[in-house]
Formats: C-alpha cells, sequence, structure tokens
C-alpha cells in the first residue's frame, strides 16, 4: 500500500458532516437504510495514519480524501464502526 500525496491544504475543505449509516449504500437510489448519526467534522491540519487529512468533531475522527470524498478510516466515540455500518459525506 502506498501512501497518497499530501493534497494542496488550498483544496483540503475546512469540514464536511458525515454520516453514519448501518449498511452498505444504494447507489441506485432505493433503500438508503436509515441515518444512525451524523456528525459535523472540522479539519485538524494533521494528516491520519491512511496519509489524507485528519477531521474531527462530534465524537468522530474521520480522514477523507477530499478528492474522492471517500471516508478512508473513522473511528466514533473513539471504537471503530459496528460490523457492517458505513460512514459516507453527506452531499454537498
Amino acid at each position: 500500500m502506498t501512501t497518497p500525496a499530501a493534497p494542496d491544504p488550498a483544496a483540503v475543505p475546512d469540514r464536511y458532516t458525515v454520516v453514519l449509516r448501518p449498511g452498505p449504500f444504494d447507489h441506485g437510489g432505493g433503500d438508503r437504510r436509515g441515518v444512525v448519526r451524523t456528525a459535523l467534522v472540522e479539519a485538524t491540519g494533521g494528516f491520519g495514519a491512511s496519509g489524507y487529512p485528519r477531521y474531527e468533531g462530534e465524537g468522530v475522527q474521520a480522514d477523507i480524501d477530499p478528492r474522492t470524498r471517500a471516508v478512508e478510516a473513522v473511528t466514533v466515540d473513539g471504537a471503530e464502526l459496528p460490523y457492517g455500518w458505513v460512514a459516507q459525506l453527506a452531499d454537498k
């Protein structure tokens, strides 16, 4: 696994809303399996173990790829997500 190149700081958003769901997201627009929790996370200025910018807020720590908007790593209240849960970013 290669570490991603550090993104241009100007291209890294200040904040995102992370959405936690209890299962896979259906890109077809069907059943979205309800939102369990949301959290507004703000850039810490650092990078997580994944190599992506680190965001924190409301009990959530997340490494987010600003290019693809993928949540690359996440903990909630200091713990990993329960099995089967997914973390994604809210629509813009």
